[in-house]
């Protein structure tokens, strides 16, 4: 019989909206994950409501931490979300690099912002946070203002050039991140996800046509299916092609929903999967 997979998932949970962990944990289960998680902060709510409740789990984490330490726990893969504090970021950091030296893949989606701006909730101590994290990262998955936010680079709104996107992913992986996803770049004037695969030396760019609505959530949901493909035997190419295509199908068919800052409903589609 084969033995199932596992993971950690170190993540925001959120109490209303189907974002972060919210997401990840019925995602990576449907594909055939044995799914964990450590939540970084509760949050009442989404951030686009504008008013929230959110409690910070540092004090939480490093006593969780310490007891799978002594009771020998290791997970087999580790996704990194939003980590609210440089604090935090350490522990998560060191626990991270401890584990991938027992053979742990660790996946970091480096959550600070999007169109130019940090998230509310954000601010300039998550850049550092998230570089932090990126030095342990095997694959890490920022968007096109977080690729620049961790490089400290221009964000330009009108977009840029593939030679362009294909140096931000190699100034990514001096910070230390192995292989690299950008999404929502504009490259060449098309819409694309540009990536970096460091199992084969490979640069790809993978191009789609967008759909103008917004959902929170719709990161985690990329990553997760990405993971989840990984974990099934696809190329990291292979995986963001499918998550692509996966996620525009549900953008596409949610996108008249009266309340979209409540995210994405998936648990009416993890079959697509």
């Amino acid at each position: 019989m084969k033995v199932q997979s596992n993971i950690l998932i170190i993540s925001d949970l959120c109490g209303y909206g189907k974002v972060s962990a919210a997401v990840q944990m019925p995602i990576l289960s449907y594909m055939g994950l044995d799914v964990y998680n450590l939540p970084t902060m509760l949050i009442s709510n989404t951030f686009p409501y504008g008013k929230y409740a959110i409690l910070e789990c540092t004090s939480y984490i490093k006593e969780a931490l310490q007891k799978w330490n002594e009771l020998g726990i290791h997970f087999d893969a580790i996704t990194t979300g939003f980590i609210p504090s440089e604090s935090q970021a350490q522990w998560v950091a060191n626990y991270c690099r401890e584990q991938a030296q027992q053979g742990t893949k660790i996946y970091v989606d480096p959550v600070m912002g999007d169109y130019g701006k940090l998230y509310s909730g954000a601010n300039g101590n998550t850049v550092n946070c998230m570089r932090q994290m990126l030095g342990v990262a095997h694959l890490c998955f920022p968007n096109y203002t977080e690729a620049c936010l961790l490089a400290d680079v221009e964000y330009k709104a009108q977009g840029i050039a593939k030679d362009e996107a294909y140096e931000l992913i190699d100034q990514l992986r001096q910070i230390g991140a192995q292989s690299v996803l950008i999404t929502s770049c504009i490259v060449g004037g098309q819409h694309a996800v540009v990536g970096y695969n460091h199992l084969c030396s490979e640069y790809f760019l993978l191009p789609y046509e967008e759909i103008p609505v917004q959902f929170p959530g719709t990161g985690d949901i990329f990553s997760s299916i990405i993971i989840g493909k990984l974990k099934s035997g696809d190329t990291l190419q292979q995986a963001t092609r499918k998550a692509m295509d996966i996620l525009r199908h549900w953008i596409d068919i949610n996108k008249d929903d009266k309340d979209k800052k409540r995210g994405i409903p998936i648990e009416r589609h993890l079959a697509d999967l």
